[in-house]
């Protein structure tokens, strides 16, 4: 028996909230019964898309909240997504939407990351928007996405708090000023990549394959498809107790297995697929060996099969009656019903037919789940809503062996085996990077290897900060200017105003005489006092560098370096260097290195180390626009300086 089991760890969560503008003050028994109005709503509106959708862990859903603090009432909801981040950005399309199709609606969502969103562009945020000063400034308004910006000098702008907003603060200068808080069109653009194709995107994650299935699970799976996932969440976190339940099944027995098409979310396939499991001997699940063609179909069914005893196990058979009845008895259901039937949401089906009762009973479950969802004290577990449905529908094992005949095919399943490029692909996507386009013979034979060193360049004439150094984005950017008071003025703030006196003991004398200048001097003989003193620090620093160079050149570290061929004519050297160099060094000369063949040398060589493999190489060069052919050699070679 298999002992390498995965645990439970904390549930990824997204938390979504709608506020009603203009937010003015309101009686608020009122209030409530109007956001109650707008839960209905918005629920019936988007069932078409939600009712279907198989949710990870926990499906979309609302519920009214009470004002508490500086929070007015609002519309709130939470769902954990766990390990499928699909969910979680389906539903920052369907609050996106929500917002436009009701514009007198602001919602914000934020998961356990926070601002999600920002993280998501952050290679476009403005650069005084940091997690420290987000609060309350992100919000989704007439389908766009706003940011409420901060004032350069506090009460320079009349209707901006100088200080992160709060609720009531946000919602006013959102229905106050709503051109002026869009987000720009690149960080727009970043938000939208990651939910550009949905709803259709929602059937290209689903994948259908045969299952050998207990006719129990059959049935079940046929009213309630989304418990599928429970069933994969239940077999994926099992633990050895739970596996105390599978060594002799008692809900679902294996002689009642019948051959059935199942349909999940790829990242469900995927869990399910991925872990190895042997069944105990005593389940009476017996696999055939693995060269038989429906040996996938026997190892899925087995695995779905011990997630559903899992679940079953988990309650008891004789559960209160009063959690049946939640649904039935509340008094929103009539009015629910009726409003999806005037969104055509049965599709013209015949009332009672085999089709119209199917989408029946997902509209019934998605309402007890989402629309009027009951405490937690009283809601249905997985375990016990499958026992209920177990207890309440009839089925007949063979109509469903009949079905088999009649099953549609299985999707293919080659996205589990990426290639490497493949993968790269995705990579560059979910980066919203475009894929390179490959070198072609005639490039690679043309290639201008200056713009490696030319990019180099670039990217070590950047200023960098304590936050890092900065890759250039594009050649067109404007030139980088430098304010020194500023600069100064910043680290003060940073580091504290510099003492008058040091107490350093790793300081010289002239250490203390340059930091103990005379407070009486006025600032015109202090700036030429500076002055002097800078020139000084580069005379003593160029010493420094030719006193080395003189004694590097008696080394042999130079023979490691590519010298310049075209050489200045020699007196014209000597006549240069003559400040700088030793006359008494045996009359030599010394050639200046050629950088740029050096810095491209070195680089080609490690790129060609990687072996076609991620590295330094590739990773910088590809950060700064830069794609080298690849390396046709087959094994690295040193440059010869004819290069």
């Amino acid at each position: 028996m298999e002992e390498n089991m995965k645990l439970a760890t904390v549930e990824d969560t997204v938390e979504y909230h709608l506020f009603l503008i203009p937010d003015e003050p309101r009686d608020p028994e009122k209030h409530k019964e109007i956001l109650q109005k707008y839960i209905e709503r918005i629920m019936t509106h988007f069932a078409p898309m939600l009712v279907p959708y198989i949710w990870q862990n926990q499906p979309f859903n609302l519920k009214y909240k009470p004002g508490k603090g500086d929070v007015p009432a609002h519309m709130f909801g939470m769902t954990k997504f766990g390990d499928n981040i699909e969910d979680e950005w389906f539903i920052v399309y369907v609050v996106k939407q929500i917002t436009k199709e009701f514009p007198e609606l602001v919602a914000r969502i934020e998961d356990n990351d926070g601002e999600f969103l920002l993280i998501e562009a952050a290679d476009f945020l403005p650069k005084w928007l940091d997690p420290d000063n987000s609060a309350n400034r992100v919000f989704f308004h007439q389908g766009e996405l706003c940011i409420i910006p901060a004032p350069r000098k506090p009460g320079a702008v009349s209707w901006l708090p100088s200080t992160p907003p709060t609720i009531p603060q946000a919602l006013n200068i959102i229905s106050t000023h709503p051109e002026k808080i869009l987000a720009s069109d690149s960080i727009q653009a970043a938000v939208n990549r990651r939910i550009r194709g949905y709803p259709e995107k929602i059937q290209a994650s689903l994948h259908r394959a045969h299952c050998f299935l207990p006719a129990g699970i059959v049935a079940v799976l046929k009213q309630r498809p989304r418990l599928v996932a429970a069933g994969v969440q239940a077999f994926y976190l099992r633990d050895p107790i739970d596996l105390r339940a599978c060594r002799i099944f008692k809900t679902f027995l294996p002689e009642t297995r019948i051959m059935a098409s199942v349909t999940f979310t790829k990242c469900l396939y995927a869990q399910l697929v991925q872990q190895r499991f042997v069944p105990d001997r005593r389940s009476g699940y017996k696999m055939p060996p693995p060269s038989h063609p429906q040996y996938r179909a026997h190892e899925l069914g087995m695995k779905l099969a011990h997630g559903f005893e899992i679940l079953c196990s988990k309650c008891s058979p004789h559960f209160s009656d009063s959690k049946k009845s939640v649904m039935t008895t509340s008094p929103l259901w009539a009015g629910f019903l009726e409003s999806l039937k005037k969104n055509d949401y049965f599709k013209g089906l015949i009332e009672g037919s085999a089709q119209y009762q199917a989408r029946l009973e997902m509209a019934k479950n998605y309402f007890q789940l989402s629309v009027n969802r009951p405490e937690s004290s009283l809601a249905l577990s997985p375990g016990e809503e499958i026992l209920t449905l177990l207890q309440t529908t009839p089925f007949d094992i063979e109509e469903l062996k009949k079905e088999e005949a009649n099953l549609p095919p299985e999707d293919d399943d080659q996205w589990l085996d990426l290639s490497p490029d493949q993968l790269d692909q995705l990579l560059q996507e979910a980066a919203g990077k475009k894929e390179a386009e490959p070198i072609s013979k005639k490039e690679e034979q043309n290639y201008d290897l200056t713009q490696v060193s030319e990019s180099m360049k670039a990217f070590i004439s950047k200023v960098s900060t304590h936050k890092g150094a900065e890759l250039p984005r594009e050649p067109s950017e404007a030139p980088i200017t430098f304010d020194a008071d500023s600069f100064l003025n910043y680290f003060d703030k940073i580091l504290g105003p510099r003492p008058h006196e040091s107490d350093s003991d790793d300081l010289d004398d002239e250490d203390f005489e340059c930091l103990d200048s005379d407070d009486d001097l006025d600032l015109k003989t202090q700036g030429t006092g500076e002055e002097a003193s800078l020139k000084g620090t580069l005379n003593d620093l160029k010493s420094y560098m030719a006193q080395m160079d003189q004694e590097l050149a008696n080394t042999s570290i130079g023979k490691s370096f590519t010298t310049q061929k075209q050489m200045e004519p020699l007196s014209q050297t000597t006549s240069n260097n003559s400040d700088e160099e030793d006359s008494g060094a045996g009359g030599s000369v010394m050639t200046p290195v050629d950088v740029d063949l050096n810095l491209v040398s070195n680089i080609l060589e490690s790129y060609s180390s990687q072996a076609g493999l991620a590295g330094p190489a590739s990773n910088l060069l590809q950060s700064m626009g830069v794609q080298l052919p690849d390396n046709t050699d087959h094994r690295p070679t040193r440059m010869d300086n004819g290069m």
